[in-house]
């Protein structure tokens, strides 16, 4: 295996940092296909940067628990794909490499923080990919660049080898063209590993059956509320009709909980990024300059040239939150407001099946077109509260809105990966994808 990077020339929408030369095996599920890798899920031999300066030249002396069960089914690795740095963004504009393009519109962000590797599915670089969820990762970029993403419910596939931003939010998860690749690709990483305590012994059994004949789908208001694109608030509510012709029952339902997810996500990730980042300290990893200094000079100067500007703004917002005096207002409201949001969807569930609604509330945004934080942030209204509770979500293409793909988002209940898979597939079967 040999590593080449970071990459120029055959990539022109930016979607690699490091291209790969693992071709694939001859035998196994995933026999002859080049998977790409998101740049923050360890791979050994190969660097992985999480898109930071901070990881420039590391190269892990071990495989992520996803990584060695591709490989075992037969699968290469064309590389690892560019990313928001250390996970955090929503465009794939936070990488120290460049922001990736989305195949859709090079003018257009693809989404983040897993847009190299939607990109890459998009263009046809790869059939698939993997990529993270955090508060979104997965869904935003597969929702902009027009390709199905699943994030798993919470402890369905193992996190050894993934980089830690926020540790009990983020789940890795499949990208791919069409959800009965990205049902393959689930089966094979959902495996279970002894080594991530968080994950239970569940085997992931496929089920694209295409029938919804008698589902209860919630469509609840908020979902289409304030900030959602009228035209995309229609061509997801298109898409839920088609569901609805095909024998699915409607129920409409509210989710009071949305008012608050947001902040509860942003006081959670930034709090748990404070801690995970910690370890990048210019000892274990990123080199100071001098090692002379005291190790407080070395420690900031190492932090301030290797972390990009949002890196440092969420540590610096999870340190204060978790600050002495602060800790109560913020950090322990934050959960208080999570368990709300489960408490939500569990009331929902008594009544239906899955929940719908759309992945993102607009399409993609051009590249540099959001300038300040706030406006990012609210970019993952729709997508964070999965994560605040844990549930399967999955982004499925369902039309364009001034020729820019939407994503319709179908959200179930914990461990019910294979349903919502098998609502996309019923989904995707009627609209003739």
């Amino acid at each position: 295996m040999k590593a080449q990077g970071p990459v120029t020339g055959e990539d022109p929408f930016n979607a690699f940092i490091t291209r790969c030369e693992w071709k694939p095996g001859g035998k196994g599920m995933l026999a002859g296909i080049m998977v790409a890798v998101k740049d923050n899920i360890s791979t050994r031999g190969i660097p992985t940067s999480c898109g930071s300066r901070i990881l420039e030249g590391y190269t892990p002396p071990y495989n992520a628990h996803v990584v060695d069960l591709i490989l075992r089914e037969g699968a290469g690795i064309a590389g690892k794909t560019n990313m928001d740095e250390f996970g955090m963004g929503s465009s794939t504009e936070n990488s120290a490499f460049g922001p990736t393009k989305n195949p859709a519109d090079p003018s257009r962000v693809p989404g983040g923080s897993s847009g190299g590797s939607a990109a890459a599915v998009a263009a046809g670089m790869v059939p698939m990919a993997l990529g993270s969820d955090t508060g979104g990762s997965i869904r935003c970029p597969a929702a902009f660049c027009g390709i199905v993403g699943l994030k798993p419910s919470y402890g369905r596939v193992s996190r050894y080898g993934l980089v830690a931003y926020a540790n009990s939010l983020e789940q890795i998860g499949p990208l791919a063209r069409t959800v009965r690749e990205v049902s393959l690709l689930m089966e094979v990483i959902s495996r279970y590993d002894p080594r991530d305590s968080t994950m239970g012994d569940r085997p992931f059994t496929p089920r694209l059956t295409g029938e919804v004949k008698g589902l209860r789908i919630g469509a609840p208001a908020e979902f289409f509320g304030a900030g959602v694109d009228p035209a995309v608030g229609e061509s997801v509510r298109e898409a839920i009709g088609l569901l609805e012709q095909s024998g699915a029952c409607v129920v409409p339902c509210s989710m009071p909980s949305m008012a608050y997810a947001l902040a509860a996500y942003y006081v959670t990730c930034t709090s748990e990024a404070s801690s995970n980042l910690a370890r990048f300290d210019g000892v274990r990893y990123g080199t100071p300059d001098d090692i002379r200094k005291p190790w407080h000079d070395a420690f900031r100067e190492v932090r301030a040239k290797g972390f990009g500007e949002e890196v440092r703004r969420r540590i610096l917002l999870g340190t204060f939150a978790l600050s002495a005096g602060y800790y109560g207002k913020y950090y322990a409201k934050a959960q208080a407001a999570r368990r709300n949001v489960s408490a939500d969807f569990a009331r929902i569930f008594r009544d239906v099946d899955v929940i719908a609604g759309p992945t993102m509330p607009t399409v993609a945004f051009r590249i540099g077109e959001k300038t300040d934080p706030l406006s990012m942030y609210l970019s993952d209204i729709l997508t964070v509260p999965a994560n605040l509770a844990g549930i399967p979500a999955v982004s499925v293409p369902c039309g364009k809105v001034n020729g820019l793909p939407v994503g319709l988002q179908i959200m179930g209940k914990p461990l019910e990966d294979e349903r919502v898979l098998d609502v996309a597939y019923a989904y995707e079967q009627g609209a003739g994808r």
